[in-house]
């Protein structure tokens, strides 16, 4: 099936993808997709309904039990890059539909884009290395293993910001383990996966292996959660939305992986290397316009380089270049979406209302060319004290709050006071305080000298309301396995009936 071709005042009708094409949902509601750099609409979306969620399930089940049940491991794993081959001929055109999505810089998604194949051949060369084990027992006459089996149907729903790089790490192990997948895009950017799942057609899966449902949380999102054929969901959002997703999960005993918000330190210590950590903070809150779970919204910095750090940050901060996402000399483009936006300006105010001291930002981008998008000046503020809104909550915007500390005592308990643990930073050229302090900081990944870092390879999660669960490295495979337990008796005898073998 040829790839679509959107132009720039086409409006284009996307549908659902199950069972191997695209199908009309059941549900008659669309949804308009809204391209935040310019306010204009370009697209449709289906909002599909629980009649839709249970075709979906059903084509993910009925592949699971037939088709993909007969698929060898090292099949799999080959299907697997030959997915990974067509992403990356692809990237370019996936990169600009998520653009359009979700107003991230074309360079950041390209990037992107040009990474994710890794998880997917990642993955395949773990497909046919997932195994149990045989368990010596006491008694000579038992031969007992484990088999690790795969789950069934997992629910995927990602959030708007990073949809096909945060995808892959849940489809690449699932598929990789033997599972089958419905995919629930967030209903602000839905389009790319949308497209994504053409390239399962060019490698070649059977039908049903991946489907695409699409709309809102509360209809298709609710309606995959709670349904009884899903096995295993794994959700990437809010902690508010997080905790729904868990509980509509466990009603029906489906097991979880959530990877929630954070509120992440960027420490900078007295003997940081300078240019270094500037340049960190500005990626870690300034780079996807601060929408990113990792995002290092509070920087804290030991007083005595503290006002230094705050000027090369005014400075640099105010040289940003806004503009158009698709602009190869842009650093920063729009908010993702209008309630994202309007939270964003609400943040803001509410920190000054509190006593924070705004010094760079902190109103909407008024640049000539850039009236009719979503776009808000990098915001900065200092003096920022940890029990202020703007230190506590996660804000998903271009708005950084600078603390300053005194000690590294007094830098671990100000970073570890707060209900997520998502990631931190440490900028300091002693390795002994990098190695302690990344022990003692309650977060799920710590960077030493550097910030924003991925791989397939390494294991990424939350402490506390950043989630449950792990994703990438090579054991993420095995959560998406169950273990079976095996006894065989060698030389049967009949014994006592009335009693537990033990």
């Amino acid at each position: 099936m040829p790839y679509t071709t959107v132009k720039p005042l086409e409006l284009v009708d996307y549908h659902l993808y199950i069972d191997g094409h695209f199908q009309h949902a059941q549900s008659d509601g669309r949804l308009p997709v809204i391209d935040p750099a310019t306010g204009e609409q370009w697209a449709t979306i289906a909002d599909a309904g629980a009649k839709d969620v249970e075709a979906a399930v059903f084509a993910a089940r009925a592949s699971f039990e037939g088709t993909w049940a007969k698929t060898t491991p090292a099949a799999r794993g080959r299907l697997l890059h030959r997915l990974a081959d067509a992403i990356e001929r692809h990237a370019d055109r996936l990169a600009g539909f998520e653009v359009r999505d979700n107003g991230k810089l074309l360079r950041e998604m390209l990037a992107q884009l040009k990474a994710v194949p890794n998880w997917y051949r990642y993955y395949a060369g773990l497909a046919d290395k997932v195994h149990g084990r045989t368990v010596p027992m006491e008694r000579p006459t038992l031969f007992n293993y484990t088999l690790r089996e795969p789950f069934g149907v997992v629910a995927c729903i990602t959030p708007w910001n990073s949809p096909l790089l945060l995808a892959g790490f849940t489809i690449a192990p699932a598929l990789a383990a033997g599972n089958t997948i419905v995919l629930k895009p967030s209903e602000h950017a839905s389009v790319s996966s949308l497209e994504f799942a053409r390239c399962f057609e060019e490698a070649g899966f059977p039908p049903g292996v991946f489907n695409v449902v699409t709309g809102g949380g509360a209809t298709a999102g609710s309606a995959l959660v709670g349904h009884r054929g899903v096995d295993r969901v794994v959700f990437t959002g809010s902690g508010n939305a997080g905790a729904r997703v868990a509980a509509n999960a466990v009603s029906h005993f489906a097991e979880v992986t959530l990877e929630l918000g954070g509120k992440s330190p960027n420490i900078i210590f007295e003997d940081a290397p300078l240019d270094a950590a500037v340049s960190g903070i500005l990626a870690g809150i300034f780079a996807a316009s601060g929408q990113t779970c990792i995002a290092g919204s509070r920087a804290l910095i030991h007083r005595s380089v503290y006002q230094e750090v705050l000027e090369r940050l005014r400075d640099r901060v105010g040289r940003i270049r806004l503009g158009p996402p698709m602009d190869a000399e842009t650093e920063m483009g729009p908010i993702a979406n209008q309630p994202q936006y309007q939270k964003v300006t609400s943040y803001v105010e509410a920190a000054k209302s509190e006593g924070a001291r705004l010094v760079a930002g902190g109103c909407p981008a008024r640049s000539a060319g850039l009236e009719k998008g979503l776009y808000y000046e990098p915001t900065v503020f200092a003096d920022v004290r940890n029990e202020m809104r703007i230190a506590r909550e996660e804000v998903f915007g271009p708005v950084l709050a600078l603390i300053p500390f005194e000690s590294e005592a007094e830098a671990l308990r100000v970073a570890n006071d707060t209900e997520f643990g998502l990631a931190a930073g440490i900028w300091t050229k002693d390795l002994g305080r990098a190695h302690r302090l990344s022990r003692a900081l309650r977060a799920g990944t710590v960077w030493v000298n550097t910030y924003r870092a991925l791989s397939p390879n390494m294991p990424f999660g939350g402490y506390k309301s950043s989630g449950i669960g792990r994703e990438n490295g090579a054991d993420a495979i095995h959560d998406f396995t169950r273990v079976k337990s095996v006894w065989v008796e060698t030389e049967p005898v009949a014994g006592d009936p009335f009693t537990i073998k033990l």
